[in-house]
């Protein structure tokens, strides 16, 4: 036996308490990346936090060690990640398919396409993990984490970690709560004109929108930043152009922002994708071909290490032969009393290999994406965007011509095969920075892909009553019966929109070509960027994003980049325990994401129980002047304090003789 596998042998990994552990993780962070990802279209990964949370509990428990905290994290990773399939079925409820987000049906295409993407990955591992030289920003950065977190010194980094956490989170959802009671407003909106036309302004003042800025870093804030100037203030201006004094002015700019300028932006979100996309297929084919070399070697007699030892792929194989049935089933069972019934059979035919075979490309190109710009950077909405449209062109030919009830029905049954495959996708995007992290940290392969499909069932189970919660409390943006505190879930609406598009629908898609022609001008200028400088970038995704969603999303998560970047300039500055002092400000980033996005929970709790859309307002009209002002300035001296709050603890900490200099930050990678 070598030293490896006698060392993996004498430790606890892959226990129930972890499992239990990670599991009630998953609870929080699925939940918040729910409701942030329905209100603004983004999520956050979990893995640091979640590896921060573990460590600070199990220490307290008896022969915990580092490759058990590594499961609890994978479990809680995976199912945060989950909560991405909310791109995509919302939409069916957007277009009046669903009225709700039935459980089971629900829970199973979650589940199924989980569990494919677990599978997807295994084979993937190889090629994109320990045979490439993929930097995986946020799996290295989780592994430093976990390594300092296992020593003495580690252990109180812990401990201030977790209470950054706790301070950030308790502050954002006492935020929020004041803003529930109507002493102040936490939201800025205004409309005014520009010659014949006009423009708007708004801003969310949001601590999790703050966070998200924080976390993804000062390029794609500052690329967001460009998209939102070109929508709001060029394309907005002149798509209204002499269309402003007829109608009030507050009436007419945001319907032209909704008809017009959104798609412009979606065009450019769907070339920045296809251009990602074009760029990492020979790299993915590359790896891939390695990997089948690297087979062969091993059948010749290479002895395989503990730490290299996957789910044997003659299971994998069977689990994705035997997905076949449950997939089959539920096409079968979305079209079967619908106008569709009796004709179903070809495009189910074409639904299941679509699913199988563009879901292994899906997987290997949204695996390779994650390893070279981290999981919370790689274009998943991108991706979903031509998934779609791939799918729709596909089942529309299979099908033929079709009236207009069958039509609808087909819309929503090309919404429902996306969204499998977007579940191979999203789970695919995260899964093998977990598995580099296990590389790291001396994990057992097959303990960690076993882990990865618990997750997945922990947030298959975590995510309908959540997506429920949020529709009967706020519903969806565009839906009937939307309030004005309806949730956006912008790429849900963007791909439904789409999808009605290609089955002749309304859709201009001549705003489309103009957004595609934006999104190659950025492209260009990024690339140009990348090879004449060093530092500057302009991601096309991040500023087709810029342009497609509400300024009022948009305006704070550049403000969040550029206080990021402040504060870790001020920890490089500081020239001692550098990394941990970075990680304290993403732990402080992720504090404010949970802790509004759970308050988010909570409220729409208590608003589907009394049916009211300000359950706890006290205050009413004829404060609202005074509310924004007092909003604001309560927003700014809050953030302020607590950043100063993070700087302090940090240098505090400097005592403790932490030396993880050589930790690798994922921010910097953004």
């Amino acid at each position: 036996m070598s030293t490896t596998q006698s060392k993996q042998s004498s430790v606890r990994e892959l226990t129930l308490r972890g499992a239990v552990l990670g599991g009630a993780i998953t609870l929080v962070f699925t939940a918040a990346n729910v409701y942030l990802g329905l209100k603004v279209g983004l999520t956050f990964a979990t893995a640091i936090p979640a590896a921060v949370i573990s460590m600070s509990i199990l220490r307290y428990f008896s022969n915990h060690s580092i490759v058990e905290n590594n499961i609890v994290q994978t479990i809680a990773s995976a199912a945060g990640t989950l909560s991405a399939i909310i791109f995509v079925l919302p939409g069916l409820v957007m277009i009046g398919w669903w009225s709700g987000f039935p459980y089971w049906i629900t829970v199973a295409v979650c589940g199924v396409g989980g569990i494919l993407g677990v599978m997807y990955s295994i084979p993937l591992r190889r090629a994109l993990v320990t045979g490439s030289d993929l930097p995986y920003p946020e799996g290295v950065a989780a592994a430093e984490v976990l390594k300092v977190g296992d020593t003495q010194q580690g252990a109180e980094e812990n401990r201030s970690g977790l209470r950054i956490i706790a301070l950030g989170s308790v502050v954002s959802a006492g935020f929020a709560l004041v803003a529930s009671l109507k002493f102040i407003s936490n939201s800025l909106a205004h409309v005014f004109k520009i010659g014949s036309g006009g423009t708007m302004f708004g801003a969310s003042l949001s601590f999790a929108l703050i966070g998200v800025g924080h976390l993804v870093g000062i390029t794609v804030g500052i690329a967001m930043l460009v998209g939102l100037v070109i929508s709001y203030g060029v394309l907005l201006p002149v798509r209204s152009a002499g269309m402003v004094g007829s109608e009030p002015v507050a009436d007419v700019i945001p319907a032209i922002f909704s008809t017009d300028v959104r798609f412009i932006g979606a065009g450019a979100i769907g070339i920045a994708a296809i251009w990602t996309l074009l760029k990492i297929i020979g790299p993915v084919l590359t790896g891939i071909k390695g990997a089948m070399l690297s087979a062969q070697n091993r059948k010749r007699g290479t002895t395989v290490d503990v730490t290299e030892r996957d789910i044997p792929i003659q299971y994998v194989a069977m689990v994705v032969v035997a997905s076949l049935v449950p997939i089959g089933f539920l096409l079968w069972d979305f079209v079967h009393d619908t106008s569709l019934s009796g004709s179903s059979m070809g495009i189910i035919a074409v639904s299941l290999v679509f699913v199988l075979l563009i879901g292994l490309i899906i997987a290997a190109v949204c695996g390779y994406m994650a390893g070279l710009i981290g999981s919370s950077n790689s274009p998943i909405s991108g991706v979903g965007i031509l998934v779609v449209i791939i799918a729709a062109v596909m089942i529309r030919v299979t099908y033929g011509d079709a009236d207009a009830s069958q039509s609808a029905a087909l819309i929503a049954f090309t919404l429902f095969t996306a969204a499998i495959v977007f579940g191979v996708a999203t789970i695919s995007n995260d899964n093998l920075q977990d598995l580099k992290t296990g590389q790291l940290v001396g994990s057992t392969p097959w303990k960690q892909q076993v882990a990865l499909i618990i997750g997945v069932l922990f947030g298959s189970a975590v995510i309908p009553p959540v997506l429920q919660l949020m529709q009967t409390a706020f519903g969806f943006a565009g839906t009937p019966g939307a309030g004005p505190d309806a949730l956006a879930a912008p790429q849900a609406s963007l791909i439904s929109s789409l999808a009605k598009g290609v089955f002749g629908g309304s859709l201009d898609w001549a705003l489309i070509g103009l957004g595609a022609l934006i999104g190659a001008v950025v492209i260009a200028i990024d690339e140009t960027l990348g090879r004449t400088t060093s530092k500057l970038r302009l991601p096309p995704l991040a500023v087709g994003m810029g342009m497609y969603l509400p300024m009022a999303l948009t305006l704070i998560i550049p403000i969040g980049a550029i206080l990021g970047r402040f504060y870790d300039s001020w920890a490089e500055r500081t020239g001692s325990n550098v990394e941990r002092k970075k990680r304290l400000g993403i732990l402080l980033a992720t504090g404010l994401i949970v802790g509004e996005s759970l308050y988010g929970v909570v409220f729409a709790g208590i608003v589907a129980a009394t049916g009211k859309e300000a359950p706890l307002a006290i205050l009413g009209a004829g404060f609202e002047n005074w509310a924004e002002l007092l909003g604001v300035v309560l927003f700014v001296v809050v953030i302020g304090w607590l950043y100063q709050r993070t700087r302090t603890t940090a240098s505090a900490d400097d005592s403790s003789g932490v030396d993880d200099s050589s930790a690798i930050d994922d921010t910097q990678t953004r």
